[in-house]
């Protein structure tokens, strides 16, 4: 399972030693795994130009974004002629075992759920 984190919610979990992204992995305090993360962008919205890619709404790792041609310059990314604002962050990597998938049938308390639990209510 993939959960986007923005930098900003990144940033501020590291001030309050509740997590941080080291040597590209989220490392929860308190929790012994650590979750594989990549830069990536939320995309927000059109600032100029048509969204022919269907970018938005959608998160891009930065290898997806040069692999279309396009390039991130704070919180925009250009590609050609359109303009988008984009929300910089991390792509979490979630394992999902099959105890994970009898866990999403009601049965909460896996790892996974815990993480995503914690970080969805981080960011709300």
């Amino acid at each position: 399972m993939r959960l986007f984190l923005p930098q900003t919610q990144l940033e501020e979990w590291a001030l309050e030693d509740k997590a941080d992204v080291k040597d590209g992995v989220l490392v929860v305090t308190g929790e012994e795994g650590v979750y594989p993360v990549t830069p990536a962008v939320h995309i927000v919205q059109l600032v100029t130009g048509e969204d022919a890619n269907g970018l938005v709404s959608k998160v891009k790792t930065e290898d997806q974004l040069k692999t279309l041609g396009a390039e991130q310059m704070a919180d925009s990314v250009l590609l050609g002629d359109t303009a988008y604002e984009v929300v910089p962050g991390y792509l979490a990597e979630v394992p999902v075992s099959p105890s994970d998938a009898a866990s999403a049938e009601g049965k909460p308390g896996s790892e996974t759920d815990l993480l995503a639990a914690f970080l969805l209510n981080k960011m709300g």
